[in-house]
């Protein structure tokens, strides 16, 4: 099992998701998070924001999912046909063991 870590901007959110349940990947935790990439925040004029806003989402999956989920995420989080400086990042991490509260049982 694997976690998908993608971090997306605000406006895709939901372009990302929708392409994920159409893909059948329902299953997703969004949260609401703030930070900056390798260009330290945006400067403009005189001002430096490095809180830039973006969204957090994870996606447990099966191994074998793996390309098509991070396909998925990769063409419909991307702004114009190239991309664009501050589109996210997709980390994808081991998932040891999963377990459902209401029923007490493991797995997905």
């Amino acid at each position: 099992m694997l976690l998908i870590r993608a971090i997306v901007r605000p406006e895709k959110k939901d372009d990302v998701l929708a392409e994920l349940s159409s893909a059948g990947f329902n299953a997703a935790t969004m949260v609401d998070v703030v930070g900056r990439g390798k260009q330290k925040g945006i400067k403009i004029g005189g001002m430096v924001y490095d809180e830039i806003p973006k969204i957090l989402i994870l996606v447990a999956i099966q191994d074998a999912d793996k390309e098509k989920v991070i396909g998925t995420i990769l063409k419909t989080a991307k702004t114009g046909s190239d991309g664009t400086f501050g589109d996210g990042k997709i980390f994808v991490s081991p998932i040891d063991e999963v377990y459902t509260i209401s029923k007490g049982t493991s797995g997905l």
